[in-house]
């Protein structure tokens, strides 16, 4: 078994309330966990109406699925004209670790 994890750091563009940023990043969200069919959830800087964290998580029995997966949903982020990507963290585990 392996598993994939992407941590993504956002700059969110003209944004001036968390009610806004939720408007930008529950689309992203639910767009990976409906093209992906993986966990995926906003993890950090939830009262900063200008920055967004996202957390995605993949498990598969190869690891050319888990690294596929992980370099499309880093794509379909990068892509987002709304979002500036600052960063990405990818780890990868399997389960000798």
């Amino acid at each position: 078994m392996y598993v994939g994890t992407l941590s993504f750091d956002l700059l969110l563009g003209d944004v001036h309330s968390l009610k806004e940023k939720r408007s930008v990043v529950r689309p992203i969200v639910a767009e990976l966990q409906r093209k992906y069919a993986v966990s995926v959830a906003e993890t950090g800087n939830q009262n900063l109406h200008r920055r967004a964290e996202i957390g995605l998580a993949v498990v598969s029995g190869e690891w050319d699925r888990i690294t596929d997966v992980l370099d499309r949903c880093e794509r379909l982020v990068a892509a987002r004209p709304e979002v500036d990507l600052l960063s990405v963290r990818r780890r990868l585990h399997s389960d000798e670790d």
